[in-house]
């Protein structure tokens, strides 16, 4: 093996040093933007890395928690209060898509919309369609009322932390006594 000259190690010195820098900057932004979602309600949890990544020091990583998984945690609902809301929340994301059915326009030849096979568009759209019908039992059994369904649409379907879903402290106290009287008549029907 050839020996590195001056020029070579300062060359690798330099790029360590660059790494190293580069690195620092990351997690300077990263403590920064988890420091304002903190601010605005938003709960995280440090996750142990995993075996791949014990090479070296480095930082656990975040994990941002969803609303009904920090009550739980907190000891603030109960189990089937929290398996009512998982519940409510697959229903509410599978009939509330990020994707939107394309028209009947869009379908090409063994395609369709967005892209996607006709067969795939179709299961697609038909467990949308028991997803929007399971919702609406769900907001029956909450008697349609705005309060508790908007608790649920928020908490469990969108995954925000109460304080989130308030806008703040107080409202969120609030959003969670609300989504609690929620959960009981969910996990009781």
């Amino acid at each position: 093996m050839r020996q590195m000259n001056a020029r070579e190690r300062l060359l690798v010195k330099e790029a360590r040093e660059k790494a190293r820098a580069e690195a620092n900057e990351v997690a300077g932004g990263v403590a920064e933007t988890v420091a304002l979602q903190r601010a605005r309600g938003s709960v995280f949890a440090k996750t142990a890395p995993d075996e791949r990544r014990r090479r070296g020091p480095s930082e656990t990583p975040y994990r941002r928690q969803a609303g009904l998984d920090w009550l739980a945690a907190k000891g603030r609902i109960s189990e089937a209060q929290k398996a009512a809301g998982l519940r409510y929340g697959e229903a509410f994301r599978v009939a509330e898509p990020l994707l939107p059915i394309g028209s009947t326009l869009e379908v090409q030849p063994g395609m369709g919309g967005a892209g996607l096979p006709l067969k795939a568009l179709i299961d697609l759209a038909g467990r949308r369609q028991q997803a929007e019908a399971r919702l609406a039992r769900y907001r029956r059994r909450l008697g349609d009322q705005p309060d508790l369904v908007q608790a649920c649409d928020l908490v469990c379907g969108r995954e925000l932390t109460p304080r989130e879903a308030g806008g703040g402290e107080r409202d969120g106290i609030r959003v969670e006594a609300v989504l609690r009287v929620a959960l009981d008549l969910l996990a009781a029907g």
